[in-house]
């Protein structure tokens, strides 16, 4: 049997849209208010789902509790209340956009998972905005 699980998780961070190789006027006209020097933050929600396999002994496709730690241990305290542009060396070389954001995570998470195990991340920058990627759509 195949099931998909879902864990979700919260955390703050900051962060500022600039490309370094745009002149100070093309960045304001792309990124607009998130270009601000000062950076500006957001309340990330976090969805992880995992499909799966359902093991016959326990009934998990993985154990929610586990993969709660997971999510704390390799992404909340990785980037929550941290400046995504300073602190921390995964946006090094890339822009700190939701759309990147939530392929860094699933590049964290994955290599965790068990073999044939499929991940899906989905990250809401606000109420409104998200991004998704994943193993499947």
């Amino acid at each position: 049997m195949i099931a998909t699980i879902c864990r979700k998780a919260h955390f703050n961070a900051a962060h500022r849209l600039h490309n370094p190789n745009w002149s100070k006027e093309k960045n304001i006209e792309v990124f607009g208010k998130c270009n601000s020097p000062s950076f500006h933050g957001h309340n990330f929600d976090l969805e992880v789902r995992i499909k799966g396999e359902v093991d016959p002994d326990t009934g998990f496709v993985m154990d929610l509790a586990v993969l709660g730690a997971l999510i704390r241990d390799e992404v909340e305290e990785r980037f929550d209340h941290k400046n995504l542009n300073e602190d921390c060396p995964e946006f090094a070389d890339l822009l700190p956009t939701t759309e990147y954001f939530v392929k860094v995570i699933y590049d964290i998470l994955k290599p965790k998972l068990k073999k044939g195990q499929l991940l899906h991340i989905t990250l809401h920058e606000t109420s409104k905005n998200s991004a998704e990627y994943g193993d499947w759509d």
